[in-house]
C-alpha cells in the first residue's frame, strides 16, 4: 500500500477511535469477564477453540510466506477488529454491547484466520482494557473468533453464489456474523448458568434479552461500516485485493509465480 493509501484506511479508524474515547467505559461488558465461568465451562471452550487456532495459525503463515504484501492489510484487519471490539456501548442492567470487527478480516482472509486475529484482539482486550478475561478467552475467542467468523464466511459465500453484489453480500455476513456472536456468547452462559426453571434454554434467552436493544442495531451498523471499508479498499488497494478471493472468486494462488504474472 502507498502512504496515501494507508492515509485514507487511518483516517477512518481513527474516527472509530475517537468514537470509543467518548463514550464511558463500563464494567460488564459482553466479552465474558474474567472469573466469570465455572472452571470446567472455561477449560471446555479453551479445548474448543485449540482446534480453529490451529488452523489458522497455518493458514496466516502460508499466506504471507506465498504474499508478503498482504501483511499490512492482515494488520488492518486486526487493528479494525481491535476497535470495534473495544467500543462498549451502554445496554440495560449496567451492561455494555459492542461490535465485533470480525467480518473484514474474515471475508479478505478467511474464518480461520479470523481466529487467530480475534484471539489475539481478546489478549489485548484482555490485559490492558480488562475488557474479557484470560480464563475466559476460550469462550470469547469461540463465540467472536470462531462461530462469528464462519458465519460471516457462509453468509458470504452463499450471498455470492446467489448473485448478489459485493456490497450486499458483505452487509448480509457482517451483520448477521456479529448477530450470531452474541447468540453463541448467551448459550455459553445459559449452559454455565442454567436457570432453575426452564434450564439453559430460559437462562439464554434471558442473556439474550438483555443485550437484544443495543446488538442488533449494532450489528446493522457494523454492516455498513464493513461496507464502507471494503468500497475504501476497494479505491485504493486494488492490487492486494486482486490476490485475494474477494474479487477473483478463487482462492489465495499457491504459488508466487502466479501472483506475479
Amino acid at each position: 500500500m502507498t502512504i496515501r493509501k494507508l492515509k485514507k484506511i487511518s483516517l477512518l479508524i481513527a474516527y472509530v477511535i475517537t468514537i470509543y474515547i467518548f463514550f464511558p467505559d463500563y464494567a460488564y461488558a459482553m466479552h465474558i469477564m474474567e472469573g466469570f465461568l465455572p472452571f470446567n465451562w472455561a477449560a471446555f471452550w479453551w479445548v474448543a477453540m485449540i482446534p480453529f487456532v490451529i488452523a489458522g495459525v497455518r493458514s496466516i503463515k502460508k499466506t504471507v510466506a506465498l504474499h508478503p504484501s498482504l501483511k499490512m492489510l492482515l494488520g488492518m484487519a486486526g487493528a479494525f477488529a481491535f476497535v470495534l471490539s473495544a467500543l462498549k456501548i451502554p445496554s440495560v442492567t449496567g451492561s455494555s454491547s459492542h461490535p465485533t470487527g470480525v467480518g473484514l478480516g474474515t471475508i479478505l482472509f478467511g474464518p480461520t484466520a479470523m481466529t487467530v486475529l480475534a484471539m489475539i484482539v481478546l489478549i489485548f482486550q484482555a490485559v490492558l482494557l480488562a475488557h474479557g478475561g484470560i480464563t475466559t478467552l476460550g469462550a470469547n475467542t469461540f463465540s467472536m473468533g470462531v462461530v462469528g467468523p464462519f458465519v460471516t464466511y457462509a453468509i458470504y459465500k452463499g450471498a455470492k453464489k446467489l448473485g448478489a453484489p459485493l456490497w450486499l453480500s458483505v452487509f448480509l455476513a457482517a451483520t448477521i456474523g456479529n448477530i450470531m456472536t452474541y447468540v453463541t456468547t448467551a448459550i455459553q452462559l445459559g449452559l454455565a448458568f442454567p436457570a432453575a426453571t426452564g434450564g439453559v434454554m430460559a437462562s439464554s434467552v434471558k442473556f439474550l434479552s438483555i443485550f437484544a436493544f443495543t446488538q442488533v442495531p449494532l450489528a446493522i451498523s457494523e454492516g455498513i461500516l464493513t461496507v464502507m471499508v471494503i468500497n475504501i479498499l476497494s479505491a485504493y488497494s486494488q492490487k492486494e485485493l486482486q490476490i485475494l478471493a474477494i474479487f477473483t472468486g478463487k482462492e489465495l494462488p499457491t504459488t508466487k509465480r502466479r501472483v506475479n504474472k
